[in-house]
């Protein structure tokens, strides 16, 4: 039932691995001495021909200087200078490899050395030269911390007691649950559970149920799987939306003479049709010298959720939202994040606002920062500002809008939003000039019916309206971290939060530059210094948008640049071109805006600065949840795919062959973007063999090549919704 392999295996007489087995046991305790009986009953030997092929290897691992013989008998590990402490990245093939900012490289940890520890754990290593080889491999010899101790699977029971098989697939090990520790849970349900012990003479860890989840393949049970395997919550404890009900949503006289009043200034919201929760509002008005005050109102979370309460310590811990393809899992109780915060339209509300002066040529004149007491007039959803925009009309009046609220537009609303969406536009060119790269990434959604089935796939696609917004929500955040972060041009050394954006890694740019070759694309990406990197990077992503291989390219230059982190140390944003920059304008979804507002505040209000070693750890554990919250995303993605196309097995599908291994090739259907595999073995018409220079499969006596970037007709060959993969069979090639 295990997964895990056995691990002492004997050929004839002779012990495998016996070098390394002993060294293991030594690593794992340097302080500790052993004599071959101990290490024969941590190794399960008993019989005298092994005991002896252990003295004799200990004697050769003293000659060897690799170890010491303290006393008569006894064996202590000689300490090396090739331990190292990091992070397990495992493969699904359960070999892994260790990451670790004192080496230059990742190191290869074969499944045979990793010693119980498990993806992302952080363990210490020994580092040694394979035998008649150059290469590196480590050796886990403690585990310091594991990354996970809950995982989901699927329940399987023997008489007596049951074993999870994870839906991880790089969780390599079933996990041994005893009768007692079952909680009642059927055979073939999803379960949730902890990892309590590994004990060393155990090949499979040991645990109990926590939650059962469900039948596999539910939807409601695979939307709880997703969040659960990352350790995200679906839902609050009751003393948090306790605590977030007993917030009042009166906002007091004394309140307001504390801020801005700018309820007077024309104030709207453009958001998604669906959205719930209002983080952000633009005002506007024309000043006599001809200049605009644009105001960025941002929800006041801070007010709300203070320092060392129940909600704060929540908001932290998650925090970001999640949004999965049929609900948001939010940051904060619906009360806070679709109410008392949100800014909803014809409702005064608590903000913390950036308002800035700003001329015709979209150059800034004035700024200021602080608390504020806002109204929005009017909510407008993405589909009705982008009208306004391309229609131009003076007056435009709509009784009901397409989110079922009553409006009326008037020429002065028309006026704002065509001067935003111009501004917009010159504040963009401005940043495009500057550097910066423009991922306009066409966005998978699907049409859901009432029991949050998908009954279609459609494309979003970032147009003027969500470009106004955008714009000027950079522009606050960049401006926010300028305020603070540097003094006339000299970086200030307040504690601050940043959101960074190192360069990209040449080595993945040249692997970017021959794939897209592979495609026709044979403008160089030029690396010669940073704007030329932007520049050609921006031609690539021009002329691949909307072509049926966009999505994969966009992707893969995606994953060339490095990761956007949260930290107090600055470095810029390479992506934006902004040698400053923080997220400030989305506190009801993320905690690290939340940390920017507090501590705008304690500036403005004088405050010296705080130490910035509590503030790191917070934006390291902000980074962390944001990867989580991404991967259960993507997987919330794939989940619906997979679903949607299990109505879909009779049809034929183009596609475009998206990743070529040496067990198949992956290929993505271009009307939906769905993503599954062409297994090696049931391409049918010749024997395949995989050439990784040529990033193709090729037929042994045809010669016929299966290449990255190669359209095919495929059909659904099985659906597997638990794993969330697609199977297909290949039809036929599409000759170019």
């Amino acid at each position: 039932m295990s997964k895990r392999k056995k691990i002492y295996k004997k050929k004839g007489n002779i012990i495998k691995d016996l070098t390394r087995k002993i060294l293991q046991i030594l690593n794992q305790s340097p302080g500790n001495s052993f004599n071959y009986r101990q290490i024969s009953a941590k190794l399960d030997i008993t019989d005298a021909n092994g005991r002896n092929q252990i003295i004799q290897k200990l004697e050769a691992l003293k000659s060897q200087q690799k170890v010491e013989e303290i006393e008569r008998g006894k064996f202590k590990i000689i300490p090396f200078d090739k331990y190292f402490i990091g992070t397990i990245d495992a493969t699904a093939n359960g070999n892994a490899y260790f990451i670790c900012d004192e080496l230059e490289h990742d190191i290869y940890i074969p499944a045979r050395n990793l010693n119980k520890a498990l993806d992302k754990d952080t363990v210490k290593i020994y580092l040694y030269n394979r035998r008649n080889s150059k290469k590196e491999e480590g050796d886990v010899v403690e585990i310091i911390k594991r990354a996970k101790t809950e995982f989901v699977g699927v329940l399987q029971l023997s008489k007596n007691f049951g074993f999870l098989v994870p839906d991880d697939s790089k969780m390599y090990a079933d996990i041994f649950i005893p009768k007692n520790k079952l909680k009642n849970a059927e055979h073939g349900v999803k379960v949730l559970v902890k990892m309590l012990d590994w004990p060393n003479n155990s090949k499979n860890p040991f645990g109990e149920v926590i939650e059962v989840l469900g039948k596999p393949g539910d939807h409601e049970t695979e939307i709880h799987s997703i969040l659960l395997e990352y350790g995200l919550p679906y839902k609050f404890p009751e003393k948090v939306e306790a605590e977030a009900a007993n917030i009042s949503f009166e906002i007091t006289d004394d309140e307001i003479s504390k801020r801005r009043d700018m309820r007077k200034d024309l104030t709207f919201t453009i958001d998604p049709k669906d959205a719930k929760d209002f983080d952000d509002a633009l005002s506007f008005k024309v000043l006599e010298n001809g200049n605009y005050e644009i105001g960025i109102h941002i929800a006041d979370v801070s007010y709300y959720v203070q320092e060392n309460t129940i909600l704060e310590n929540e908001a932290y811990e998650r925090a970001t939202s999640v949004y999965l393809v049929d609900r948001v899992v939010p940051m904060l109780p619906e009360v806070l994040s679709n109410g008392v915060c949100s800014l909803r339209p014809q409702e005064e509300k608590l903000t913390f606002s950036a308002v800035f002066e700003i001329n015709e040529k979209a150059q800034i004149i004035h700024e200021w920062f602080g608390r504020t007491v806002t109204y929005s007039d009017i909510r407008f959803a993405y589909e009705e500002a982008q009208e306004i925009i391309e229609t131009k009309q003076p007056i435009i009046s709509k009784e009901i809008s397409i989110t079922g609220e009553a409006y009326t537009v008037t020429p002065e609303i028309v006026t704002a939003i065509l001067t935003l969406d111009t501004l917009a536009k010159k504040l963009r060119k401005k940043r495009l000039q500057q550097g910066a790269i423009t991922f306009d990434r066409v966005e998978v959604k699907f049409n859901l019916n009432e029991n949050a089935e998908p009954i279609g796939v459609f494309f979003k696609e970032s147009k003027d309206a969500n470009k106004l917004i955008e714009e000027f929500m950079l522009l606050a955040n960049k401006k926010v971290a300028e305020f603070i972060g540097s003094n006339k041009g000299v970086p200030s050394k307040k504690t601050f939060i940043y959101r960074v954006h190192d360069e990209p890694d040449i080595e993945k740019l040249a692997s970017l530059q021959t794939i897209v070759s592979k495609f026709g694309y044979t403008n160089k990406i030029d690396t010669k210094n940073k704007k030329t990197t932007s520049e050609s990077l921006n031609k690539l992503l021009k002329d691949v948008h909307g072509t049926g291989e966009a999505n994969m390219i966009e992707t893969l230059a995606v994953r060339s640049m490095s990761k956007a982190e949260y930290t107090t140390e600055n470095i810029g944003h390479y992506g934006l071109a902004f040698d400053y920059y923080s997220h400030f304008t989305s506190p009801i979804r993320r905690y690290p805006d939340v940390m920017t507002h507090r501590l705008l505040q304690h500036y403005l209000d004088g405050g010296k600065s705080p130490k910035a070693e509590a503030y790191e750890e917070k934006c390291k554990h902000s980074s962390d949840m944001e990867q989580l919250a991404s991967k259960a995303e993507r997987d919330s993605i794939k989940y619906m795919q997979v679903k949607y196309m299990e109505d879909h097995k009779d049809q034929q599908f183009e596609g475009v062959i998206s990743g070529v291994t040496e067990w198949g090739i992956y290929v993505e259907i271009i009307e939906n973007k769905c993503e599954g595999m062409v297994r090696i073995r049931e391409i049918k018409d010749d024997y395949y063999l995989y050439d990784e220079k040529q990033y193709a499969l090729v037929g042994q006596s045809t010669n016929n090549l299966y290449q990255l970037g190669d359209r095919v007709i495929i059909k659904v060959k099985h659906t597997d919704l638990e794993r969330k993969h697609l199977d297909f069979n290949l039809l036929e090639k599409i000759d170019k």
